[in-house]
This record gives structure tokens, sequence and C-alpha cells, in this order.
């Protein structure tokens, strides 16, 4: 078995950079975000179905899943977020394991952003989360998102408190400041992951 380390936070709390930053010392990243955008590709069944559902007004220009489109339907709509939910999380799912199987690395960063909201915490080793305050979440996400206060407001309302997912948290790196603040943060959490996962893997075979 593998040894997982779930990377979570808010939106906005910028889960990608420190993602990256352990990229960069050797880790292997496995993101959820970057699956559920591959399993609604234009060809696949899942976005036929999201089309089927919602119409040809949920897709782009070119074909794509029109996202924002999407998001203010499923907040707006709870049964359409349940049925969005059971299509897509078993295909993620999937996905996740297969890739999972593929990376190399001594342990895997498996960036998930609904992790507490999904009950995913047992199905990784240990849990770091990025936290930031909401003032900086909603600065950040305005500037990267283009979307407004009030969007976001719906969006961090939909997420669980800070709170709460600081209490599930193992690790937690703070990430208020310039992405060059979290090196030296990342770089002891890389190894202590190393060791994790070596002793982890010691115990594995001595069974």
């Amino acid at each position: 078995m593998r040894y997982i380390v779930a990377l979570t936070g808010g939106i906005g709390s910028g889960k990608s950079t420190v993602a990256n930053a352990f990229a960069k010392l050797g880790a292997a990243i496995v993101d959820a975000d970057i699956i559920a955008r591959r399993v609604v590709e234009p060809g696949t069944d899942a976005l036929r179905a999201i089309r089927d559902r919602f119409g040809d007004a949920i897709l782009l220009p070119d074909g794509a899943l029109d996202r924002a489109q999407l998001r203010q339907r499923i907040f707006s709509s709870p049964p359409d977020k349940a049925w969005l939910n059971a299509l897509l999380h078993p295909l993620i799912q999937q996905e996740t394991q297969q890739e999972m199987s593929r990376v190399s690395g001594a342990y895997i960063i498996w960036v998930v952003p609904l992790l507490i909201e999904n009950h995913l915490q047992n199905r990784a080793n240990r849990v770091l989360v990025v936290d930031v305050d909401t003032e900086t979440q909603v600065a950040r996400t305005m500037e990267r998102d283009g979307i407004s206060r009030g969007q976001i407001n719906n969006i961090l309302a939909a997420q669980v408190s800070r709170e709460q997912r600081l209490a599930s948290a193992d690790d937690i790196i703070k990430n208020n400041g310039h992405p060059e603040d979290i090196t030296g943060s990342v770089a002891k959490l890389h190894q202590r992951y190393l060791g994790l996962a070596a002793s982890a893997t010691r115990q594995d075979q001595s069974l």
C-alpha cells in the first residue's frame, strides 16, 4: 500500500501552490480537481449525461463543459447537485485509483478540495490542511475566477467551516502570505512524510 497524504483546504487557500511545492521535492501528486475535469471532457459519457440533463446551454461554444454555469445550477438546486455527485464521484474515484497505481514516489500527495465534506479522510494515512483566513480566500478567488463576493460566499457556505477542517488535520500549512513563504514548511513535511512512508513500508513487509 502506498502512503497517502490527503491535502485539502477551502477555496482560494492555495492547495495547488502547496502541491506544486511538494512536487518540486519529488512527491507524487494526484489531484482530484484535475481528474474531475478529465472525466467530463468532450466526448465522455459523463458530459453527454450532463448535457442531456441540463441542455446545450451547459456547454461552451467549443463543446466543453461550462463549469461556471454548472456551478450556479447545482448551488441553487440540491437535487441537481445530488444527481451530479452520484454521476461523477464513482468516476473520479475510479480514475484516482488508476492514477495512484501509475505514479511513482515514496508517498502520494492526494489533493482533495472536498475531503472533509465527502468524508474521505479514512482513505488517507494523513491529512494536511492548507489554512488561510476568510478575507484572503475571498480576495484570491475574486482575482483568480472573476466572480463576485456573493458567489464566493455561497461556495464558502457549502464547504465545511475552517474550524471543522482544522479539527481533521494531522498537519497544517499557513498560507496567508506569498508562495515562497511556504517553502520551509513544505520541506519539513516532505522529510516527515518520507520517514512515515518508509516506516509504513517496513511494517507492511513484516506482516
